[in-house]
C-alpha cells in the first residue's frame, strides 16, 4: 500500500513537471531519474496500472505440494462435511513430514488457491450473538463415517452446544431414533453438570409429528415428558431457517473437521463414543474467537448457574408385552430376539437405543444388542442350551451356533474339542457331552470354560471329566499350612536310643 502511495504521488510530479515545466517526455525522465515508458504511462493516467505478481520460487513448498493436492483431490470423493481444512493439513504436514518445515500461511494461501481451481470453495456467514450463563444450548443432528471394526458404516451424530461458553457434547449412534435423541440428551446433561433452561431445535421428527404456524409445535407426548423431567424449554426454528441455530451449526463443521478427519477408526459404537467424549474434554482448553478465557474455565462458571439434574433418569425404554413363539424368539419391530423362556410364555420388552431387554418374573432373562434391520434374527447360543440337551443333533446346523461363529464367539478349541469327543464317543454322546459342559459355562462363565478346554486340548486330553476337572481345579485347592519355627520345639528334643542292647538278644536266640 505505502509502495502504490509513492508511486501515485510520484505519477503527480510527473504529470505536473510535463505539463507546467520541461513539457518532453525526455526531459521529465531526466528531472526525476525514472524511465520514459513510466513518464508516458503517468501521462496517460493518473492511477498507476496492476502490475502482474512475479512467480517466485518455492523451495518450502514444493516438496510437500504434490502431499497437499493428494488430500484435496481424495477430499472429492470424501464426504463433503469430512474434508481437510487448510490448518489441518498444516497439523498433518507437521505429523508426517516433520523432516519439510513450512509456515501455515503458506500452506493456507496455497490450500485456497487450489481449492479454488477445485471447486470445494464454500463460505457461510453467521451473526454473532451474546447469552446469559445457562441460558440456551442447541441441539442438532449431523451425519459423519466411522470405521467400525472392518466396515465403513454411516453414524448419526447429537450435538448440543452451550452457548455461553461454547463446551458442546457429541455422541454417535446408528440411528437417530427417539431413544437415541432422548439417551442423548440424558448424556449430555451429565457431560455439563446440569440443566440449560432452553433448548433450540431444528424441527426434528424425533420431537416434532408436523409443523403447524409460526412458532406453535404440536410435540410428541413423549417428548414432552421428557422436557417435562428435566425442566427445560424447547423452542424450534423457522424450517430451512439454519442461521437461527447458528451456534450448533458451526460447532458440528468445526468438530468434524478436527475429530472426524480423517475418518476415525474403532473397535465398536461404545469405543468411538469414548473416543468423542475425549475429544469434547479436550476441546476444552481451546478458546473461542473473541473471548479471553478458554471453553473449559467458561464452563466451570456457567455449571454454577445450570439447572440442577433430576434425581433419577427418565425411564427412555418403549415397553412391550410379546408372547414367545415356537422358535424361542420375541418379535420387537419386525425382528426376532431369543429368549429362555418356554414357548408361548407373556414376556415384557425393554426397547432402548442400543439394546433390547426381555424380562420375566420380575428379572432380566436376556439382552441384546438393537438391530435396526429389518426381519432379522439376533439368536443366542446359550438360550438353546436346555433344548439342545434334548435334541444333541441340532446343534451343528443351528442358527444360533452360525452367528456365534460368525461374531468370533466361538473359538476354533470348541470345535476341535468337539471333534475329540465324537471320536472317542460318538456323534450323539460327544455332542451331548460338549452341551454338557457348555452348560457348565453358564456358572463358571465363558472365558474360564475356554482356559479349562484350551489347557486340556494342550495337555493332550479330549475328555469332558478332564475339562469338567480344571473347571473345578481352582475349588479343590486348599492353601498349605503354615510353617512352625523351629525354637518352639527345641523342648521336645531327646538323645536317640542305642540299638547295640539290641545285639544281646540275636546271641540269645542262637542259642
Amino acid at each position: 500500500m505505502r509502495r502504490r502511495k509513492a508511486t501515485v504521488e510520484l505519477f503527480e510530479q510527473i504529470r505536473r513537471e510535463y505539463e507546467f515545466g520541461r513539457g518532453t517526455i525526455q526531459g521529465v525522465a531526466r528531472q526525476f531519474g525514472v524511465h520514459r515508458r513510466l513518464v508516458r504511462e503517468a501521462v496517460a493516467g493518473a492511477v498507476p496500472g496492476e502490475k502482474p505478481t512475479p512467480v517466485r520460487p518455492r523451495p518450502r513448498l514444493e516438496p510437500v505440494a504434490g502431499f497437499i493436492d493428494a488430500i484435496l483431490d481424495a477430499d472429492r470423493q470424501a464426504p463433503r462435511k469430512q474434508r481437510h481444512t487448510a490448518h489441518r493439513i498444516y497439523e498433518r504436514l507437521q505429523e508426517e513430514h516433520a523432516e519439510h518445515p513450512i509456515a501455515e500461511s503458506t500452506v493456507r494461501r496455497y490450500v485456497r488457491k487450489r481449492k479454488a481451481a477445485l471447486g470445494l470453495l464454500t463460505r457461510e456467514t453467521f451473526v454473532p450473538q451474546s447469552y446469559a450463563w445457562g441460558s440456551e444450548a442447541q441441539v442438532d443432528w449431523y451425519e459423519a463415517y466411522a470405521d467400525l471394526g472392518d466396515e465403513r458404516v454411516k453414524l448419526q451424530v447429537f450435538a448440543l452446544r452451550s452457548m455461553a461458553s461454547g463446551a458442546a457434547f457429541h455422541g454417535a449412534y446408528r440411528h437417530a431414533t427417539q431413544q437415541a435423541f432422548l439417551a442423548a440428551h440424558e448424556q449430555a446433561f451429565h457431560y455439563f453438570g446440569g440443566t440449560f433452561r432452553r433448548l433450540r431445535y431444528d424441527n426434528l421428527t424425533a420431537a416434532v409429528k408436523r409443523i403447524l404456524r409460526g412458532s406453535r409445535r404440536e410435540e410428541t407426548a413423549r417428548f414432552v415428558a421428557f422436557r417435562s423431567h428435566w425442566r427445560f424449554e424447547a423452542e424450534f426454528c423457522t424450517p430451512a431457517e439454519a442461521h437461527e441455530k447458528g451456534g450448533v451449526e458451526s460447532e458440528a463443521g468445526r468438530f468434524r473437521r478436527n475429530h472426524w478427519v480423517p475418518v476415525p477408526q474403532a473397535r465398536d459404537l461404545a469405543a468411538l463414543n469414548e473416543q468423542l467424549l475425549a475429544a469434547c474434554q479436550a476441546d476444552e482448553q481451546r478458546t473461542v474467537a473473541g473471548r479471553e478465557q478458554p471453553v473449559g474455565a467458561a464452563l466451570c462458571v456457567e455449571r454454577e448457574h445450570l439447572l440442577p439434574l433430576a434425581a433419577e433418569g427418565f425411564d427412555l425404554a418403549e415397553v412391550s408385552f410379546p408372547q414367545v413363539n415356537s422358535l424361542g424368539c420375541v418379535k420387537v419391530k419386525t425382528n426376532a430376539y431369543s429368549a429362555p423362556v418356554k414357548a408361548g410364555t407373556t414376556v415384557q420388552v425393554q426397547l432402548r437405543a442400543a439394546s433390547v431387554e426381555i424380562w420375566h418374573a420380575g428379572r432380566r432373562v436376556a439382552e441384546h444388542e438393537r438391530c435396526y434391520g429389518r426381519y432379522q434374527e439376533i439368536l443366542d447360543r446359550e438360550h438353546y442350551l436346555d433344548v439342545l440337551a434334548h435334541k444333541p443333533g441340532a446343534l451343528a446346523g443351528s442358527k444360533p451356533l452360525e452367528q456365534w461363529r460368525q461374531l468370533g464367539r466361538w473359538p476354533a478349541s470348541y470345535d476341535q474339542l468337539w471333534a475329540g469327543l465324537i471320536e472317542r464317543q460318538g456323534r450323539p454322546a460327544g455332542t451331548k457331552a460338549l452341551i454338557e459342559l457348555l452348560q457348565l459355562g453358564r456358572r463358571h462363565g465363558p472365558d474360564r470354560l475356554r482356559t479349562a478346554i484350551e489347557t486340556a486340548l494342550a495337555l493332550g486330553c479330549r475328555d469332558a471329566a478332564a475339562v469338567r476337572h480344571l473347571l473345578a481345579t481352582p475349588t479343590l485347592a486348599h492353601p498349605a499350612p503354615p510353617a512352625l519355627a523351629p525354637s518352639p520345639l527345641a523342648r521336645f528334643d531327646r538323645p536317640l536310643p542305642a540299638l547295640d542292647r539290641y545285639d544281646e538278644l540275636l546271641v540269645e536266640v542262637a542259642r
